[in-house]
């Protein structure tokens, strides 16, 4: 295997942290990850794990650097080993002079070029922390002994987290950690290779993980019903909306199964509050039916869709962007709807707020597909611009109190194939909604003339919605020779690679569409016109993004650039698969 080499920065640190389930690799990774972002450093985190409760081999991993990070590397600085299967299943990832902490008495490892670091990690848990679970905030101490970080700003960062749940909790993380850091201190005096400082006091940075960015953006952006049904990697975004229900007025519902979960927002949108749900693939599926009602009764409506692999189960905690087509096609019949794709915490907030703005203006269904690695990581984000939130609910219902009594019509044909809406309850009109084809006034009928029409009302939407979308993102500009066109997830680790293509003068840059559906035509074909070489990067086996581009644009993509093994892109495995191609 060809390795490529990265550019030098002043920080690039991978920490991997390894275990069975239920050995607390999330919790170590996060309180790392808050750790260094506020200490000035950026922060990027990817699971790994299997589905199941107990058990198994799970592994959380941390890169830190002086810029933003959107991506996991191959190549590990720091390995924390939890239990003897991380050692042998990860020793090979490691940099040269790479550090591997372990439990000396549980795993029994010796190689060179390596940094080992045995301890007694679980006899120290118990001794100090008074249970074996704590063997990951006694590793944690020892790391900030190894790499010089301030041990103090650990202590601060265990209070914060496990205040909740005592004084007596607190006492034995922050006596855990110290015993680690106590013992590398007095055990471990070779010099450690991976030393991270502390940076100069500056801007204040949030972490915070897709799902979370979603459900914030949702809070945000007026949500007031939700209705959902658990399904990784989208139960997150109903626990966060949950936890902040009842401060932000919010209904929350776990219904029995997806196929009431939409049916539920469909009626709470009907009767006027933003109501959205969120799923998988498979929960999705059974949705598909209340999606073409929404796209029937014209209502408004939200699903965020993240993507795992599939068909059936697949793989339920494993990554993979193979509903692209399945989103844009979903439903019987012919209707409008929205898919947008976001590749970064920032675009997820922006594009959640503009989801539900489409939704109300346009009156129909917008998706939000995402995937499990786009869920469940966590990034270091600047801040959010909430002055850019909007909240615009359409309503006609002023404009109706004066009207003649029972003269709403609310499928009303216009030239926009956008209807004046008002909510059900107002006084001397009626709301009338079917799922059969209708009337203006939303009456069943046979009338050939008229299902002509309505069908076009509903499909006149598309054209309006195409026009409202930006631009493409493209990087560093566009005309050039080589182009690489991603969507969602994607972004981040394409973006590195590019940076790092630049660096050794290719002419090569990138394309990325987060406004996927309807696709904007007119924006990609001017961006990639000049380009000779066009390939797709994509988390899928047959090419979803380069089939839509080419049914769209008629563009012809060079090659594509595919990976369907559940696992993410690193940046040293794309830029071999690029180096592959081009």
């Amino acid at each position: 295997m060809k390795l490529v080499k990265l550019p030098l920065f002043v920080t690039d640190v991978t920490i991997k942290i390894g275990g069975q389930a239920g050995q607390g690799m999330q919790s170590i990774s996060y309180t790392l990850g808050k750790l260094f972002a506020r200490g000035g450093y950026y922060a990027f985190i990817n699971q790994d794990i299997m589905s199941r409760i107990r058990g198994g081999h799970n592994c959380s991993q941390i890169r830190i650097r002086d810029v933003s990070v959107y991506c996991p590397s191959e190549k590990v600085n720091v390995l924390i080993a939890l239990d003897e299967e991380t050692v042998n299943l990860h020793k090979n990832e490691m940099v040269d002079k790479g550090v591997i902490i372990f439990d000396k008495d549980k795993v029994k490892f010796d190689a060179t070029g390596m940094n080992l670091f045995p301890m007694p990690l679980e006899k120290l848990a118990k001794d100090y922390g008074k249970d074996v679970i704590m063997i990951n905030t006694v590793a944690l101490g020892a790391l900030m002994q190894l790499t010089g970080y301030p041990i103090d700003s650990l202590y601060n960062i265990l209070k914060e987290e496990f205040a909740p749940k005592g004084m007596e909790v607190v006492k034995r993380n922050v006596a855990s950690a110290r015993a680690g850091f106590d013992y590398a201190q007095s055990n471990f005096h070779r010099e450690c290779p991976c030393k991270i400082g502390l940076k100069p006091k500056g801007q204040k940075r949030m972490l915070i993980s897709g799902s979370e960015t979603i459900g914030l953006a949702a809070i945000c952006s007026g949500l007031k019903f939700y209705a959902g049904y658990p399904m990784s990697p989208s139960t997150p975004i109903m626990e966060y909306v949950a936890n902040r229900a009842k401060e932000f007025n919010i209904v929350v519902e776990q219904s029995e199964d997806e196929i009431a979960a939409i049916n539920m927002i469909i009626g709470a949108a009907f009767a006027g509050v933003r109501s959205m749900t969120a799923t998988s693939g498979g929960g999705f599926a059974l949705m598909v039916e209340g999606l073409s009602l929404a796209g029937m009764t014209e209502t408004p409506i939200v699903i965020a869709l993240g993507q795992r692999p599939g068909p059936a189960t697949g793989f339920p905690t494993r990554t993979e962007q193979g509903d692209l087509l399945f989103a844009v096609h979903a439903g019987h019949g012919e209707f409008s709807r929205i898919v947008f794709t976001p590749g970064t915490p920032e675009e997820a907030f922006s594009l959640t707020n503009k989801a539900f703005d489409f939704a109300e203006k346009y009156q129909i269904p917008v998706l939000i597909l995402t995937d499990q690695h786009f869920n469940d990581s966590y990034w270091t984000v600047d801040s959010f611009d909430l002055e850019k939130i909007a909240i615009e609910r359409y309503d006609a219902t002023n404009k109706w109190l004066n009207q003649p009594a029972y003269t709403y019509q609310k499928y009303k044909i216009t030239e926009t194939g956008i209807s004046p809406r008002i909510y059900p309850g107002l006084r001397n009109q009626v709301v009338c909604a079917d799922s059969d084809e209708h009337t203006e006034e939303g009456h069943i009928t046979e009338s050939a003339e008229i299902r002509k029409a309505m069908v076009e009302k509903r499909l006149k939407k598309l054209e309006a919605i195409r026009h409202e979308f930006g631009s493409c993102y493209t990087y560093p500009e566009d005309n050039l020779e080589t182009m690489l066109v991603c969507y969602g997830s994607t972004f981040g680790v394409l973006k590195e690679a590019i940076d790092i293509l630049q660096e050794k003068k290719m002419k090569i840059g990138m394309l990325h569409i987060s406004e996927v559906y309807p696709f904007p035509r007119e924006s990609v074909m001017a961006q990639l016109g000049f380009s000779r070489k066009i390939f797709t990067v994509e988390n899928n086996a047959t090419g979803q993004l380069s089939r839509l581009m080419t049914a769209e644009t008629r563009i012809k993509i060079t090659d594509k650039i595919l990976k369907y093994d559940g696992r993410p892109f690193s940046i040293q495995e794309l830029l071999r698969r690029i180096e592959m191609v081009s």
